[in-house]
């Protein structure tokens, strides 16, 4: 039925998310980078009372009035500096259409999200891939040459390491005249974050999301952060789309989680320490773990390949990330679970590793 597509529909590559096993089985999941603590009951209790009150016949607020006062309380910005979406890849895909045009080509990592490709190929916007260094940290003079425009995530992902105030000032100073993104998904767990650099750069536009800090990957909210112009471009692009991306019980859940700030800083302070100790136990099994500044780790092992350690590891319930892509193709990324979790991990991989080097 490929004949009934459209030109650009049959020349697409999609994105291809993490597996969410339907087989029934009992796993422990450490492939998609969710969070392994629940919400905050502040969040649980407002979508619980936004779902009673009767509201629901009713349409969202477009604007997402409330949700974007309190994230601007939170940050210490204004209101008028927040754009809300349903996820921080729907604000990354209208932010593509918003800001980049198709007779200049954009930058960003060759080891990073990869779903930008996959939105540049969408809107027709050429792109160049720029290596990491072997270490998988960025090249900052490459992204200062004129382009179209930058996408950064930071921290990076899929291999967790952050880039330093300096190195996002020099990329962003470098480009004054187009829109510098940085994507700031795993921001919640200690890297620095560009937020505070948005007053001085109208160029700049940071993307963030609550799936990860907030346990909401289910409720599906993302935010941008930026000068009025860049959000009066995502707003032109959002109602050129769909007015009401956002419903009732994710903007009211939403505010909640945001609001319970002690909540937050428990669990990420959890994740942390939890990573730290992961990061540790792999070393001493032999592990080339990066330095993370995420929710996830990136390691890789000289003796075993990285598919044979993805395989072992489901064959026994724990589910990791793995891309058969060059220069990762021996990485597995492995999510930060709770301390159970990390442990039985540990113990899992420590078993594979002796079957196989015994």
């Amino acid at each position: 039925m490929k004949e009934l597509w459209s030109e650009r529909c049959r020349g697409l590559t999609p994105y291809i998310p993490g597996e969410q096993p339907k087989d029934g089985g009992h796993y422990i999941k450490l492939n998609t980078n969710e969070n392994p603590y629940p919400p905050s009951p502040m969040a649980v209790k407002a979508i619980r009372e936004a779902a009673g009150d009767g509201s629901l016949r009713l349409y969202p607020d477009p604007a997402c009035t409330q949700l974007r006062r309190a994230i601007a309380q939170s940050l210490d910005v204004r209101p008028e500096q927040v754009f809300v979406g349903n996820g921080s890849d729907e604000v990354l895909s209208l932010a593509f259409p918003a800001f980049f045009d198709p007779d200049r080509p954009i930058r960003f990592a060759d080891v990073t999200y990869s779903f930008y490709p996959v939105f540049a190929d969408f809107y027709g916007i050429p792109y160049e891939e720029i290596p990491l260094d072997e270490n998988f940290s960025l090249p900052v003079e490459p992204f200062l040459a004129p382009c179209g425009g930058v996408v950064l995530a930071n921290p990076n992902a899929p291999t967790g390491r952050e880039l330093d105030e300096t190195a996002l000032r020099a990329i962003i100073e470098a480009h004054s005249d187009r829109v510098v993104l940085v994507d700031e998904a795993y921001i919640d767990f200690g890297a620095y974050s560009a937020v505070k650099l948005v007053s001085r750069y109208p160029n700049l536009l940071v993307v963030r999301t609550l799936s990860k800090g907030r346990s909401l990957a289910g409720l599906r909210v993302g935010f941008a952060i930026g000068g009025e112009g860049l959000i009066a471009a995502l707003n032109t692009v959002k109602d050129s789309f769909n007015s009401y991306p956002v419903d009732r019980l994710a903007q009211a859940g939403a505010i909640g989680a945001i609001e319970d700030v002690a909540y937050f800083q428990c669990t990420a302070n959890k994740i942390i320490t939890t990573r730290a100790y992961t990061a540790n136990e792999l070393e001493r099994m032999g592990f080339h773990v990066c330095d993370s500044a995420a929710n996830f780790l990136f390691v890789s092992h000289d003796k075993v390949p990285a598919k044979k350690l993805l395989d072992g590891l489901r064959e026994r319930g724990i589910l990791v990330r793995w891309w058969n892509k060059p220069r990762i193709s021996n990485y597995l990324r492995i999510t930060i679970g709770t301390d159970e979790e990390m442990k039985t991990l540990c113990a899992v991989l420590r078993e594979l590793l002796r079957e196989d080097l015994s």
